[in-house]
């Protein structure tokens, strides 16, 4: 009864889940069952032929090896500036400045590596790629490091092992959990990038997100296209499960340990780890910089353009009102993924303080997460085959793009909230409850105030995300409806030097409000707990 009086029952835990899970079954398993069922249904020896092609498996292997390689680049950048997070004074700037990346818009990204490297090709992707998710492990893992007691490595260093030694015997395996979280995060958001292979990659490199997309659009291949998201989502829940397990363990390994005091000025070796550090976010910003340096280089010209329609109207919407549409869009996007980001919070955590097996937490919690990795083109396109079948034939509606981001944008408002809600000191609920608080009202007084923070972060965090989605937006969106992003793209793929000069404008514009949410997320995080 005590549980009880502490917090939600499990039943009602239940009912929550029951909402964020429900929208995931119409808006994401019925569309993709959908067209895996449409990929089968004109034969099944069209899939099985492409399964035992040796072309879909090179395939496979250049996803896997781009995201491998990606993944690799990224955590070994990471590193360092996770040193500066967790141990060095006044890293603000720094966690700021790694953070913009990994929420710009996939098609600036692209559009400032086609820009450092014109040829594009596979260092490009996997350059681009690290860049984006460099974010993930240093805050992941500085989280973790901050929480390091200083004195176990000064107890090696004392015992006469070298500064190496000492990081590599006592601080790197301690940072284990932190690290197989973020490198699983980070391989699948580089093995199901789609933006950034589609700009940098051309015809000659392809991954399993783009072959679907080509297959599907220019194609119109659906036994291929199906094969191709069976093998991807077999592999992406993979990639999941792995993620979660780690996930749990850097948990615990939080949980086990307070907030050590670790923040002090570098000391005689640290000042190469610190001087790393300070490089990566250097370079880092090289691409922002010479994305604005591009945008000026006709002066003026192309933000005064992003009032017209681009060179011979190439668009059939002005730059400003793509940029209204961008803003109306995820609005409508960042509200509902909350709601459904709530919900599954306060069931994921309730389901986790009652005696329901773990087992069915993580099942909950990486279903949540499945829409990350799935091919925004195979879902895209399943709206097209099956919403029709709803009241309202929501095919043609406004609501259509909403719903798609929101697909992306849940799962990281869960994975910005969860930590802070898990972490709540349970001897306050246990004292609300003595006073005679019951279980709505313990959440009232004790959970969401503490979380409320953290709450304006994740909105703020999806609003960013939201307004530079450019995967499921650029198959959805009708021209004279497009954002931002997809105008960026088609201004990109569009002959005329005008056009250039638009996109590169548009690009640092939408960086601009990008960099300006971003502060307002780092003001509002809750230091040291939180996925990002």
């Amino acid at each position: 009864m005590a549980q009880h009086r502490r917090g939600l029952r499990p039943a009602a835990a239940l009912a929550f889940a029951a909402v964020p899970l429900g929208f995931l079954a119409v808006f994401f398993a019925w569309p993709v069952a959908a067209i895996v069922r449409l990929g089968f249904g004109s034969g099944a020896a069209g899939v099985l032929r492409v399964l035992g092609a040796g072309a879909t498996w090179r395939l496979v292997g250049f996803t896997l090896a781009q995201a491998a390689a990606s993944t690799a680049v990224a955590v070994l950048a990471g590193l360092p500036v996770a040193f500066l997070l967790a141990r060095v004074p006044g890293s603000a700037v720094v966690r700021v400045a790694v953070l913009v990346p990994f929420v710009l818009p996939t098609v600036v990204v692209g559009l400032a590596f086609k820009a450092l490297l014109p040829g594009g090709g596979v260092v490009a992707i996997v350059l681009a790629n690290a860049f984006f998710n460099v974010a993930v492990v240093a805050r992941t893992v500085g989280g973790l490091w901050a929480h390091l007691d200083r004195r176990a490595e000064d107890a090696a260093r004392a015992l006469g092992a070298s500064r190496w030694r000492a990081f590599t015997s006592v601080t790197l395996p301690a940072l284990t959990p932190a690290l197989g979280s973020a490198a699983a995060v980070v391989f699948l958001f580089c093995a199901t990038s789609f933006g950034v292979v589609l700009l940098l990659g051309g015809a000659r490199h392809r991954t399993l997100e783009t072959e679907i997309y080509l297959r599907t659009v220019e194609l119109l291949d659906l036994p291929g296209a199906a094969a191709l998201s069976l093998v991807q989502f077999l592999a992406v829940v993979g990639v999941l499960v792995v993620g979660a397990v780690a996930r749990r363990r850097r948990e615990n390994a939080l949980s086990l340990r307070g907030q050590a005091e670790t923040v002090r000025r570098p000391r005689g070796g640290e000042w190469v780890a610190a001087g790393l550090g300070y490089a990566v976010v250097a370079l880092l910003m090289v691409p922002i910089v010479t994305l604005v340096v591009r945008s000026f280089a006709g002066g003026t010209a192309g933000y005064e353009a992003l009032a017209g329609t681009g060179f011979r109207g190439s668009l059939q919407v002005t730059g400003v009102q793509a940029a209204l549409n961008s803003v109306r869009v995820a609005t409508d996007a960042t509200l509902l993924a909350l709601v459904l980001g709530v919900l599954a919070s306060v069931a994921l955590v309730t389901l986790g303080r009652s005696r329901v097996r773990p087992g069915v937490v993580e099942a909950v919690d990486t279903a949540l997460m499945l829409p990350l990795g799935v091919s925004a083109v195979t879902v895209g396109f399943g709206y097209l085959v099956t919403l029709d079948a709803l009241p309202g034939d929501l095919r043609t509606s406004a609501a259509l793009v909403p719903l798609a981001q929101a697909l992306v944008v849940t799962p990281l408002v869960v994975r910005t909230l969860l930590p802070v809600l898990r972490s709540v000191d349970e001897r306050l609920r246990q004292a609300a409850a003595t006073l005679g608080a019951g279980p709505w009202r313990v959440w009232r007084e004790v959970d969401i105030p503490l979380a409320g923070r953290s709450l304006l972060a994740s909105a703020a965090f999806g609003y960013v995300v939201a307004l530079g989605e450019f995967g499921a937006t650029s198959f959805l969106v009708r021209p004279d409806t497009a954002t931002l992003p997809v105008v960026i793209g088609r201004l990109v793929a569009r002959p005329g030097e005008l056009n250039n000069q638009m996109a590169y404008a548009a690009c640092t514009l939408l960086m601009g409000v990008t960099v300006a949410i971003t502060l307002l997320v780092e003001r509002l995080r809750v230091r040291g707990v939180g996925e990002f």
